[in-house]
């Protein structure tokens, strides 16, 4: 049976360069194709790469220099109003890694072929391949297509016109790096509920406080949210966290230009259809959980090397995905699900404002039992040695 020999990997986020590595490492020609005119260098905000998803790096080689430019964080705390709670890990797990997404592109670009500028319309399937068209009007022929093309997914609508898309979490991200010190020791990173939202903050490599806001907002695309000048966007988060402590200071503290918009953010509920003929989908074009589970990328990263793993030992396409299915969809619903209840309280209404307490007790008590919690999550670990 002829086995798989090119692969057009769409999208080069995360998931697409990563699957081209592990395509390429399997003996696979990969090449990679991303709408966006040029590289993402200098673009983006950060990403937290978790123990297991910095294992499945290590497969690919990435995991050593992605280590190089990352904030690893040693020690989390969580905190509601005054009350304080450190966030008991896992022993001998690792930290997780916190990098800027230009700097993990960068990596991940080096060693793969990618054309930029090339938006998918369409993609026609034979008996031996698929014909993937793009608005320039180029076409190319290979044997199988994967959609690594996130939430917002040309590939997904391809497989399954019926294909539910993302759900708006109701949040809007944003990041800056502000003057402001806090007293924290380096390595740790503060899960702060506000009184109208949540934050996220830590000491920065070189001086001064990283932070994350997760702004209640109306959804807004990633192009509508940066075009609202960033002084417009300061009034806004001072307005909901200007008197939290120590969120309303670093936010007055920080340059207004200086403030990175990252978008609204999407969670993707379950996809009933993750292949067809000879097209699949991979990372957040199929399974996009929220921020709050700490693992969006590094899932990603593992299915993307999964995937890999599976068409180079699976002669028959349609069984390899079908076994790549069964290898991740559990996996990854499941994280899907945990992170949704954290989710409900980062952007309370009314009634949740007022059932905070209870529920951030509640929640303190799934946190005290890490090893049973999310265990599982970070101390997977891919054999990419054994033949499936």
């Amino acid at each position: 049976m002829t086995r798989v020999r090119t692969v057009a990997v769409i999208g080069g986020g995360i998931a697409g360069p990563v699957a081209a590595l592990a395509l390429r490492k399997a003996g696979i020609e990969a090449t990679v194709y991303e709408s966006h005119p040029t590289t993402a260098d200098g673009v983006g905000g950060t990403i937290a790469i978790a123990p297991n998803g910095m294992a499945a790096l290590d497969i690919v080689g990435a995991a050593a220099p992605a280590a190089e430019v990352s904030w690893p964080v040693h020690r989390q705390v969580m905190t509601v109003g005054r009350k304080r709670l450190d966030l008991p890990g896992l022993a001998g797990a690792g930290p997780l890694h916190v990098v800027q997404r230009s700097d993990l592109y960068r990596i991940l670009a080096a060693d793969v072929p990618i054309q930029y500028g090339k938006r998918l319309v369409n993609a026609v399937q034979g008996a031996g391949g698929v014909t993937a068209a793009f608005a320039d009007g180029d076409e190319i022929e290979a044997d199988v297509l994967i959609g690594a093309d996130g939430v917002h997914s040309t590939v997904r609508r391809l497989i399954d016109p019926a294909a539910p898309g993302p759900h708006f979490t109701g949040m809007v991200a944003m990041e800056g790096r502000s003057p402001l010190t806090v007293p924290e020791e380096p390595g740790t990173m503060i899960f702060a509920f506000g009184k109208r939202g949540f934050y996220l903050y830590g000491p920065a490599l070189g001086g001064g406080t990283t932070f994350g806001v997760n702004l209640p907002h109306r959804p807004l695309t990633v192009a509508e949210a940066r075009a609202i000048p960033s002084p417009r966007w300061k009034e806004t988060l001072l307005e909901v966290y200007g008197s939290d402590t120590p969120g309303g200071d670093l936010i007055r503290a920080l340059p207004a230009e200086e403030l990175t918009v990252n978008g609204a953010l999407h969670i993707m509920p379950p996809v009933p259809h993750w292949y067809r003929g000879r097209m699949v989908l991979t990372g957040d074009a199929v399974h996009a959980p929220s921020n709050s589970s700490g693992q969006g990328a590094s899932l990603s990263i593992e299915s993307a090397i999964e995937l890999a793993q599976c068409l180079r030992d699976i002669p028959d396409v349609t069984d390899a995905f079908r076994h790549y299915e069964s290898l991740r969809r559990a996996r990854v619903e499941k994280v899907a699900a945990r992170a949704a209840r954290t989710n409900s309280v980062k952007a309370p209404g009314p009634i949740g404002r007022a059932l905070m307490p209870i529920i951030m007790r509640a929640f303190m008590r799934f946190a005290m039992n890490p090893e049973k919690v999310i265990g599982p999550e970070q101390r997977y670990r891919i054999d990419w040695a054994k033949t499936l």
